[in-house]
């Protein structure tokens, strides 16, 4: 198997033993993979055997200089966003594919994590494996492609939906036409409102990641 063109930061296992679980932290746009794999050390404490893997996009972003993106969101219309999910998604599932093979594991050990732009990928992709990873999480974000996900959803995972009521940049209401169109898909959702919360993560998001993922990989 050829190497991933994607690369980026990790941590973990926290044991130093070969890892049970695959996390994959997906960062929105602007940033990098640094960005999210910060949360590693807080989430391992509870998974201990997990892998954390933080993959750079693999584009610069447009007004961030230092920053990636997934794909350019200067034209913001369903349609883009549609064609620039499906963009990338044969770079994540490869190196998706390649970490599972490399670490003996299937997608039932892995679980997505993704941040914004970061979390339209993870809902795209995890909806579509061959084999469902175990969850996927999403923050902050929305469900791109919603209108063909009846016809493209090939597994269902569980998925975790957190967004901030006062998000500034991703309007809240995304959270409910996600929830809405993912729960007619058949795929169990728990979405969550945040008060107050911006286009960011909390305290309280990251809690109901602990305990979602400790629940589908039957640890704790």
């Amino acid at each position: 198997m050829s190497e991933p063109q994607l690369t980026g930061p990790s941590f973990g296992p926290a044991t130093g033993n070969p890892p049970k679980q695959l996390v994959v932290l997906l960062h929105g746009r602007g940033a990098n993979g640094n960005d999210l794999i910060g949360l590693a050390p807080m989430l391992a404490e509870h998974l201990p055997d997990a892998l954390f893997l933080a993959p750079d996009a693999p584009d610069p972003c447009e007004g961030a200089p230092f920053g990636l993106q997934w794909f350019s969101l200067t034209d913001r219309s369903p349609e883009n966003i549609a064609a620039g999910v499906r963009g990338v998604a044969p770079a994540i599932d490869a190196f998706l594919d390649h970490h599972l093979a490399q670490h003996g594991l299937s997608d039932g050990d892995l679980a997505l994590f993704g941040f914004s732009q970061g979390s339209m990928m993870a809902l795209h992709i995890g909806m579509r494996r061959t084999t469902a990873p175990a969850a996927v999480l999403g923050y902050s974000g929305l469900l791109a492609a919603a209108d063909s996900l009846a016809d493209e959803i090939t597994v269902r995972p569980p998925v975790l939906l957190v967004h901030g009521e006062a998000d500034e940049i991703v309007p809240h209401s995304s959270l409910a036409a996600a929830e809405a169109a993912l729960s007619d898909a058949g795929v169990a959702v728990e979405a969550v409102s945040r008060p107050g919360l911006g286009h960011s993560l909390d305290n309280d998001g990251v809690q109901r990641a602990i305990t979602l993922l400790g629940e589908v990989f039957k640890v704790g």
